[in-house]
């Protein structure tokens, strides 16, 4: 493997500010990370990393080089065309932040677009960042589709070495094979080498997954800063607020769908509440309920927000 420290840059002032937070504070920062372009049902992570950086005080530490982790032609980026020239480039960024929270405590955050390529040596770049400032915590999350009514609470899935992190949550999963990620190896390499490492996977309702689902992101938010101290109040109560106008907006939907659409709903909630219930009598087996698939539920949604787009009614 080629070095991975070729693959970034650090930005000097960036790093300097870090040291110097390194040297009063020997606990060790936090990494939270997250990337564009694998699964994020209901962009979850998107939302939180977008209101983390419109919104909190934030230096960059690090720059990987883009040009040859992106593969441009499969995602190509967005240029502006103005009269008789063009007039800005969307350079994708992969960046490390130092971001301050509400109180002024110091966070790190890694984003951007997922790289195409080169993801052992991505991996093995972030592991010496890791461990070049010290990292005490790396944290990751996103939202993955479920068969879920949008009704109920959102669930999260913990994984990684640190889910004593998240006391009363548990794994839906025995075992998975699942097309792999950046974000996931990552994960993995860096529990090999012995770094505590959280994962955040919420439960995204499949027939909203297309969409910005901020219940998601808020249950999310609210999962990492329990496991990480970390003070963001000003970020929940945007979620909180737009999850508001999220859920009054889906039930409008749905009482104005067919018949067939409301007794999908109904029945996701009948299979929730029944799976509750196995689990608050120590019983993983619920009642046999007849229902249809996550498939069945998300096809049927889709078409009726469609047919409403055609409308002009959505």
């Amino acid at each position: 493997m080629l070095d991975p420290q070729d693959l970034y840059a650090w930005d000097p002032s960036g790093l300097a500010t870090v040291d110097a937070i390194a040297s009063r504070d020997s606990a060790g920062l936090v990494l939270l990370y997250h990337f564009e372009g694998y699964i994020d049902a209901g962009e979850t992570g998107e939302q939180i990393v977008t209101r983390l950086l419109s919104g909190l005080p934030h230096q960059t530490v690090a720059r990987f080089d883009h040009d040859r982790l992106v593969d441009y032609r499969a995602r190509r980026p967005l240029l502006t065309f103005e009269r008789d020239r063009w007039t800005a480039y969307a350079t994708p960024a992969i960046e490390l932040h130092l971001v301050r929270d509400a109180t002024g405590a110091p966070f790190l955050l890694l984003t951007g677009p997922e790289p195409d390529v080169e993801w052992e040596r991505f991996a093995a770049a972030v592991r010496q960042i890791v461990e070049r400032l010290g990292v005490r915590l790396s944290v990751n999350f996103h939202g993955i589709p479920m068969g879920v009514p949008h009704t109920r609470p959102v669930g999260v899935t913990p994984h990684g070495n640190r889910v004593d992190l998240m006391p009363g949550h548990r794994g839906v999963f025995t075992e998975a094979q699942v097309p792999g990620s950046a974000e996931a190896l990552i994960e993995f390499r860096l529990v090999e080498a012995g770094h505590d490492v959280l994962g955040v996977a919420a439960h995204v309702p499949h027939y909203v997954s297309r969409s910005p689902y901020p219940d998601a992101a808020l249950t999310t938010l609210e999962a990492v800063t329990a496991a990480t101290g970390l003070v963001l109040p000003g970020v929940a109560h945007a979620l909180r607020t737009e999850a508001l106008k999220t859920q009054e907006e889906i039930e409008r939907q749905v009482s104005e769908g067919d018949e067939e659409l409301v007794a999908l709903v109904r029945g996701l909630e009948h299979q929730y509440d029944a799976m509750a219930g196995a689990e608050s009598r120590g019983s993983l087996v619920a009642e046999p309920v007849e229902l249809p698939s996550a498939d069945e539920l998300g096809a049927q949604f889709e078409r009726f927000l469609a047919e409403r787009e055609g409308e002009g009614g959505a």
